[in-house]
């Protein structure tokens, strides 16, 4: 059979229009595709055994010749069974399946057969629901269902693995056609399988050992053009011209003197290590990296200052208003006894303050002054990249939490270039991003290939040590009432639900609890079950707290709202906020000294060690109460985690080890098969993956004598996600 991998699904008429449209949602639409869906996993049949020698409650794989085979009718149950009989030299046991009528159509009577299946006990000893194939002339070596290691794949309605493996069988021929785009020199350095092999095996493995081998070369192919396409964006980037920015210790000295805490050790390194980028002609690419609380603000307006002063301006650009408002107050209290304008844009508002006195400005006055350089520091929103936002001399961008954004949307911040004179290239601007959710060592190289990383991975001394406690259905009245001691105490207190309302789905804590390794997530299964903050606000407003202060908060709120609350509850006006994760970043309220989350099984770790850094921002003991409903084994383990670490940097190790790459941070969104997610983890391959795609980059950066490849790593940039 001659067909070509890129054959459009619809275009082959052995498939039947209905699994056509089955295997588009399963984003099938040629045979390239159909060999790339890799199985999630493989059942073990391949311990073929005499009938004899079946045990009870065990897996087992026979072989014998069907006697009888009758369908029957369960009238209790008002089920069909379908029950057959198979002889071996050893013995005779029955078969049934349960309501597939249509199998007494498949195989007869003297057909011999191929089962595996579970050993179940009644009068006597049967196999339930088996696997099956016929054995045509004796041969067991096509066997593709039982007999071996079985690929399992994800599956939608109306198309099962069996079937998945009856096409990829198929059309198996055409996987010569691939052409193999991995250097030769490549595979022998890493001995890895050409990739004809490795596809075959990786659907129909002869052994587990060449499984592995399979699965590696798969794995290490992804992983290569990731380390390729980020050293090759890198050399790129590096090629660019930016403006330096000198170093001046003085004002540094002065500034971080002027401060009314000391600096850690690591905040101080990642400052050097970030001042001494600014001072190349090259733009940097760094990522600050450090836990809730850790003091990233300060240093990144250490470099903020020092390239204002030198005459440029910075921008910073955060995901939510909330947290660009709240940068805004920190950098006004950093540079109050400075001589600069800092502006504040967002979707609804325009703020102008000098020396820490804010006043409302319109937006065009704003923009006019952004463009002609009177504005030193610009924060915002998505709004600072508007075609509108013109800046004169934009020489640093920060982005923080930086994975909220794509790349297109960094990027079109760094589109406000310095037009340099004297016929010099125009410049791009220096980009620190920085991220508050750490990430496991192992996963940096990978994720992170492009980027220069700083860690602040010590603590301000002074911190408090958040007591966090899992709070199950039977110690909720308790838990209420310690919370209503705290507000007589003068105390404020977070509640956070997962969802909006009946109807409105908080869509990324679904993502987070339903992170399974196929990567779907159901909204009707938990429509009823999941906390909704307008129902746990009329809750607690009627009948928990009556007597106190409670206000709601969520993302559809129009902005103007959601300001007014936060204000409110910064001036003390509100007791409890009842909210959506809206405030799991840049939210500072020092008075505030409970956490309580609804639903907490439902969120991951990092994001709730982020909603946990909320709270001990103050002089007062604080607490993170984690409400679950009698979370199963892994979800209790991985919330046991909390109660017991307080560092992000730990928590994210065990995240990695409890859900694995492919669930942690969000990782689906790289766009990478499960395959290969599982592989980020492997930090080895990772670095070797690296280092061949860096020494392929050292001896021909255009990849002029690698075509196929040239034109793999091509396609990989237009499909992969790499956010």
């Amino acid at each position: 059979m001659s067909l070509s991998p890129i054959a459009p699904i619809t275009d082959i008429h052995l498939i039947k229009p209905a699994y056509q449209k089955r295997l588009f949602k399963l984003g099938i639409k040629n045979l390239k595709d159909l060999f790339y869906y890799f199985p999630y996993r493989y059942n073990d049949f391949s311990n073929i055994i005499l009938i004899r020698d079946v045990r009870i409650g065990a897996m087992a794989t026979i072989q014998g010749r069907i006697t009888e085979i009758k369908n029957l009718r369960s009238w209790r149950k008002r089920m069909a069974i379908t029950e057959a009989y198979i002889m071996d030299k050893s013995g005779m046991i029955k078969a049934v399946w349960y309501n597939q009528p249509f199998l007494i159509k498949n195989i007869h009577s003297g057909d011999i057969v191929s089962l595996a299946g579970k050993v179940s006990m009644d009068k006597a000893c049967y196999l339930s629901n088996p696997a099956y194939e016929k054995i045509a002339n004796s041969s067991t070596s096509q066997l593709r269902h039982t007999g071996r290691l079985v690929p399992v794949y994800s599956e939608t309605k109306g198309l099962t693995s069996r079937y998945l493996r009856y096409l990829i069988n198929l059309f198996m021929p055409a996987v010569t056609l691939i052409k193999d785009w991995l250097p030769p020199e490549v595979k022998d350095s890493q001995r890895l399988l050409n990739l004809e092999s490795a596809l075959r095996q990786i659907h129909f493995p002869d052994n587990a050992k060449i499984l592995e081998q399979a699965k590696r070369r798969l794995a290490f192919d992804e992983l290569f053009l990731i380390q390729l396409n980020f050293l090759r964006r890198r050399l790129q980037w590096e090629n660019q011209p930016a403006l330096p920015i000198s170093f001046d210790e003085g004002l540094i000295k002065n500034f971080v003197a002027s401060l009314p805490f000391r600096l850690t050790d690591a905040q101080r390194r990642s400052a050097w290590e970030i001042l001494k980028d600014l001072q190349q002609a090259r733009p940097m690419n760094r990522l600050l990296q450090g836990d809730v609380g850790a003091g990233k603000t300060v240093v990144a307006g250490l470099a903020m200052l020092e390239t204002v002063s030198a005459g440029a301006q910075t921008a910073l650009m955060a995901p939510t208003e909330i947290l660009a408002s709240q940068h805004f107050i920190t950098l006004l209290k950093l540079f109050s006894a400075y001589d600069l304008n800092i502006g504040l844009l967002t979707g609804a508002q325009a703020q102008l303050a000098y020396r820490g006195k804010i006043k409302k400005v319109t937006k065009s006055v704003l923009l006019s002054k952004i463009a002609n350089g009177e504005i030193n520091i610009l924060i915002g929103t998505h709004a600072l990249i508007q075609k509108k936002v013109e800046f004169k001399k934009l020489a640093l961008a920060v982005v923080d939490e930086q994975h909220r954004f794509g790349v297109a949307q960094r990027s079109a911040l760094q589109n406000n270039v310095v037009k340099i004179k004297d016929g010099l290239p125009a410049a791009i601007p220096h980009l620190l991003s920085m991220t508050a959710t750490p990430i496991p060592r192992t996963l940096a190289l990978a994720v992170y290939g492009d980027l220069d990383l700083s860690l602040i991975d010590e603590m301000p001394p002074g911190r408090q040590l958040i007591i966090t406690k899992i709070v199950l259905p039977d110690g909720r009245l308790a838990a209420y009432e310690f919370i209503r001691r705290q507000v007589k105490a003068g105390r404020q207190i977070f509640v956070i639900c997962p969802r909006i309302g009946e109807e409105v789905v908080d869509i990324q804590a679904q993502k987070d609890f339903f992170a399974a390794k196929n990567n779907i997530f159901s909204t009707l299964s938990v429509k009823k079950e999941i906390k909704a903050v307008k129902q746990e606000y009329q809750k607690l407003t009627q009948k928990v707290f009556p007597d106190l202060k409670v206000a709601m908060l969520h993302g559809q709120m129009p902005a103007r709202e959601k300001n007014k609350i936060m204000a409110n509850f910064s001036a003390r006006k509100i007791n409890i906020l009842v909210s959506t994760s809206v405030v799991e970043v840049g939210v500072d309220i020092p008075n505030a000294t409970v956490m309580m989350v609804e639903g907490a099984e439902r969120f991951g770790l990092a994001q709730l060690h982020q909603f946990r850094g909320r709270v001990g921002r103050g002089e007062h003991q604080s607490y993170c109460l984690l409400f679950a409903d009698s979370p199963s084994g892994a979800t209790h383990a991985r919330l046991k985690a909390l109660t017991a670490k307080s560092s992000g940097f730990d928590l994210a190790e065990i995240d990695l080890e409890l859900r694995g790459p492919g669930d942690f941070y969000g990782a689906k969104q790289w766009g990478l098969p499960d395959l290969s997610m599982a592989s980020l983890g492997d930090s080895f391959l990772v670095k070797e993956a690296r280092q061949e795609a860096l020494n392929i980059i050292k001896s021909d950066p255009a990849l002029e004598n690698y075509p196929l490849l040239a034109d793999k790593i091509k396609k990989f940039q237009t499909q992969a996600h790499l956010e």
